[in-house]
């Protein structure tokens, strides 16, 4: 079983900074899988970021890392614009033996408003 949990949330003005932080525990095979999506109000869900990609409203202004010691992914997110606002998730996807796995985190609210 694997858990996803975020944090770093909150209520920021526009051209301000947050960090979110992303933990994972249980079987945890690799956190490479690993990703942020984000779900504004009545949007679809859509990626933000991984290791190796980032959604174009992103660029230049957040960065994804990871820390593979502690099992935890982070997004930094700079010069925050108020179409940031929106859930954002962790997510685990990954294929092992023939078997898909996709986990989520419970999602962390991010506002941006002055």
């Amino acid at each position: 079983q694997v858990q996803l949990v975020e944090s770093g949330g909150g209520l920021v003005q526009p051209g301000g900074s947050l960090t979110l932080s992303c933990a994972a525990s249980g079987t945890i095979f690799s956190i490479n899988a690993m990703g942020w999506y984000r779900q504004a109000p009545g949007k679809e869900r859509e990626l933000v970021a991984t290791r190796s990609n980032y959604a174009d409203s992103v660029k230049g202004r957040f960065t994804f890392s990871r820390d593979n010691a502690k099992n935890t992914v982070y997004l930094q997110m700079n010069t925050l614009k108020p179409e940031d606002t929106a859930i954002y998730y962790c997510n685990l996807a990954y294929a092992r033996g023939g078997i898909k796995y996709n986990y989520w985190g419970q999602g962390t609210q991010v506002t941006v408003s002055s």
